[in-house]
């Protein structure tokens, strides 16, 4: 299985195009963790699962957070404003424990990471528009080629791959 995970995009509408483009038969889910600051209803989201960004103002129609099951794989999506992520990932790994999770993605900080943590995986894919820590403007692909393997890459817009950021993890 292949997801494809972005992050706020803040109204851009032109690169969440072309990313879809890009990867449409390659990824078998697409994820936006918020800060579309787009309706609900944008033909450029309609192919995402998506959560609700503190920027998303008078976008209720978005949740606040996610769970989706995909090939046994369970996956939590949040913007994470909510959990405090510029200061902790402490709140957001017991709610993704709780919920029992594979997968944590989620935004906010505008910062490309990926970390283990009690066999979850966290990937926040840093920001299309404005990214915090690089220059690259980044979104991700985590890729599960069995329940042991894991692998997240990350890549910026226009496709060419940041191998630096890239990591396996076996859990």
């Amino acid at each position: 299985m292949r997801i494809l995970v972005v992050s706020d995009s803040h109204g851009l509408t032109s690169e969440l195009k072309e990313i879809q483009e890009l990867h449409r038969n390659q990824v078998d889910v697409m994820v936006h963790c918020g800060d579309s600051e787009l309706p609900s209803d944008h033909e450029h989201l309609s192919a995402f699962h998506n959560v609700q960004g503190n920027m998303d103002l008078g976008h209720d129609e978005f949740l606040n957070e996610a769970l989706i099951e995909e090939q046994g794989y369970r996956i939590f999506v949040t913007h994470g404003h909510l959990y405090n992520v510029k200061m902790s990932y402490m709140n957001l790994a017991y709610k993704a424990e709780e919920y029992g999770a594979d997968f944590v993605f989620f935004g906010h900080s505008h910062v490309a990471e990926s970390f283990e943590k009690n066999g979850i995986v966290f990937v926040n894919p840093g920001s299309i528009r404005l990214p915090r820590g690089r220059m690259e403007k980044t979104y991700a692909i985590v890729e599960c080629q069995d329940r042991s393997k894991i692998r997240v890459r990350f890549f910026e817009v226009g496709g060419d791959e940041l191998t630096d950021l890239s990591k396996e993890y076996q859990v």
